[in-house]
């Protein structure tokens, strides 16, 4: 069986999975009476959400703007603060133990703060997103740079390498499969993050909607939005992926293998 054939299988196992799951949530809905503002069936979610769409089109082009630009600032400060640390004792004795300490910190706690100093526009939705999917960065990054085995290290100032040379042929290659898998949490952290600095702060996006939608026990709508939510959060993470598959094909290409054997 073919690579592409295989890939073709576990789609259709994955759409079939989620298939199953949908009618089995709407015969339990039928079969308990459950009341729609407590549980609605997914008939009803996506024909409420199809009829709405629009509105539901626009809230979320809305969320993805603090959602996107969270993300890519937290991927490129946490990879150059987790470089800093990784070649420095010194960055890393005192920069480590503050990000830990940030880390600590309750986001949601913090986030009327940022209203307060930067108002209720685009810049605390962002800050907000950056803090939770800032650290996986960090800590992923500083674990794939640190990574180096000693012995290869050595090898490499001896052959005259420079730190540079060997960083750019070496070190950066070895920690690209670790550095992708922190990007991968905080890409599934920051729609989770826009969506609440849109509880904070907002009268616009998904974060938005779902408020409004509770408040009046529009609970099909709800589902609509949180769906919505979802799917953006899925894109996020399918772009990080891609991004995987096409910096580190070799990587990609050695888990299918290692799965394909366990499977057997």
């Amino acid at each position: 069986m073919g690579q592409a054939s295989r890939q073709w299988i576990a789609r259709a196992r994955i759409a079939a999975a989620f298939l199953g799951f949908l009618l089995a949530w709407e015969i339990a809905v039928d079969v308990f009476a459950m009341p729609e503002y407590i549980l609605p069936a997914p008939s009803r979610i996506f024909a409420d959400g199809a009829q709405r769409w629009r509105s539901l089109l626009e809230a979320a082009m809305f969320t993805v703007q603090p959602m996107v630009l969270g993300f890519v600032l937290a991927v490129v400060l946490g990879v150059a603060i987790a470089l800093g640390i990784a070649f420095s004792d010194t960055a890393r004795q005192t920069a480590y133990p503050l990000l830990v300490f940030l880390q600590i910190v309750p986001k949601i706690a913090v986030a009327p703060l940022f209203i307060i100093w930067f108002g209720f526009g685009l810049m605390p939705k962002v800050l907000l997103v950056f803090l939770l999917s800032f650290f996986p960065v960090v800590v992923s990054a500083l674990q794939a740079f640190r990574s180096l085995e000693a012995e290869v290290a050595e090898l490499l100032r001896s052959s005259g390498a420079t730190r540079w040379r060997a960083f750019r042929m070496v070190q950066l290659p070895a920690a690209l499969p670790v550095l992708f898998g922190g990007f991968k949490v905080a890409a599934a952290l920051a729609a989770t993050a826009a969506v609440v600095a849109e509880f904070v702060a907002s009268d616009r996006g998904l974060g938005y909607l779902l408020l409004e939608y509770n408040g009046n026990l529009d609970t099909p709508m709800s589902f609509a939005a949180i769906f919505m939510l979802t799917a953006l959060g899925l894109s996020l993470y399918g772009l990080v992926e891609l991004a995987e598959r096409l910096a580190v094909p070799w990587h990609v290409s050695r888990r299918r293998a290692e799965g394909e054997v366990a499977g057997l």
